[in-house]
């Protein structure tokens, strides 16, 4: 473990700009070439988009595992530290793990992103073939925040009270996923789209896929607009438990970052693939109240009981273990589904 980022940003800003180019650009050619035509994604597309995601995420741990085989054996400060070859490359493989079970974890929280969007569109009726366009623009929202919580949060967890009091969070809410009793979601009485409805006036109907309409010369929101601003507040809250889950496992804002998008940017397509069938995984929902315990429990106890730095193997299996458990008890021990939300007229 070293005193000091691997990756620092005075060192890799032209990595974080190139790389925040590439997510853009293929970002850009979803939008632009894949899903230029307003449709309904059916579970082969959704299929296909999960697996070239992951598949890229993975393509990137594998790269950044190379990486840093090349670069911390030859690294001036690990150098100067006396570090050896052989430590350099268990580091790298650690690193490497670490991006994997942050990606791992992000992925995994990302689940209850998808439950709102359920209860959301479902709310609004939202047809199928625009859900695919608010979640394009609401991802974009989401990378945007998640880059302000990442930076704050690089910078605060210099200070080891942070991570007590980030752990403390994380460890609270978890138990209050466990055992607190479930409120049902009503869109209408967040305070947010009860400003957006004072400040611009909303049509009572979708006007296609356009989040704005001009009416009579006056500028009008429409429906779309109102789900996608709640799916960014949405993110925002999930933010606030994502986002210090990842910092117990690694403190480089580089893996933090990059696991980050690679799980944001699937997201849709998770959506598409999972959302007719979520309310057989009801004990996910568990699982994930248990992870944040146990990110929670790293960041106060575990990491100094084990010298500063708890096995990031053990933490990867630890974690798959806890999904990979939570749905077999789901798909084992059948649960009704909640009832969905009647519709409203905006």
């Amino acid at each position: 473990m070293t005193a000091y980022s691997l990756f620092p940003f005075a060192d890799y800003w032209w990595f974080y700009g190139l790389f925040t180019l590439g997510v853009l650009g293929l970002l850009a050619l979803d939008l632009g070439v894949f899903h230029r035509e307003a449709h309904e994604v059916k579970v082969k597309e959704a299929t296909f988009w999960s697996v070239a995601w992951i598949s890229l995420a993975m393509l990137f741990c594998w790269g950044l595992w190379q990486y840093s085989h090349w670069k911390f054996p030859q690294d001036p400060r690990l150098l100067a530290a006396g570090m050896t070859a052989a430590a350099a490359a268990q580091l790298a493989d650690q690193t490497a793990l670490e991006f994997l079970t942050g990606f791992v974890i992000e992925k995994a929280l990302s689940v209850d992103n998808i439950f709102i969007f359920v209860l959301v569109f479902s709310f609004f009726s939202i047809p199928a073939k625009y859900q695919h366009r608010v979640l394009f623009f609401g991802i974009l929202g989401a990378l945007f925040f998640r880059i302000i919580f990442i930076s704050i949060g690089s910078a605060l967890m210099q200070w080891h009270w942070v991570i007590w009091l980030f752990g403390g969070f994380l460890v609270l809410t978890g138990i209050k996923i466990l055992f607190a009793p479930e409120k049902p979601i009503d869109p209408e009485k967040n305070p947010v789209i009860r400003l957006l409805r004072r400040v611009i006036p909303v049509t009572p109907q979708l006007e296609g896929d356009k989040f704005f309409v001009r009416k009579s010369g006056i500028l009008h929101a429409t429906p779309l607009l109102v789900v996608l601003v709640f799916i960014e507040i949405s993110d925002i809250i999930f933010a606030v438990d994502s986002v210090p889950a990842i910092f117990a496992v690694t403190k480089e804002p580089l893996i933090v970052f990059t696991s980050n998008v690679f799980a944001i940017l699937g997201l849709r397509a998770l959506f598409f693939l999972l959302a007719g069938v979520m309310h057989k995984f009801w004990a996910l929902k568990y699982g994930l109240g248990v992870i944040l315990i146990f990110v929670g429990l790293k960041m106060v106890w575990l990491n100094d009981a084990f010298g500063g730095k708890f096995p990031i193997v053990w933490s990867l299996g630890i974690i798959a273990g806890i999904l990979l458990t939570s749905v077999a008890y789901s798909l084992t021990f059948r649960k009704s589904p909640d009832p969905i939300p009647a519709p409203v007229q905006v």
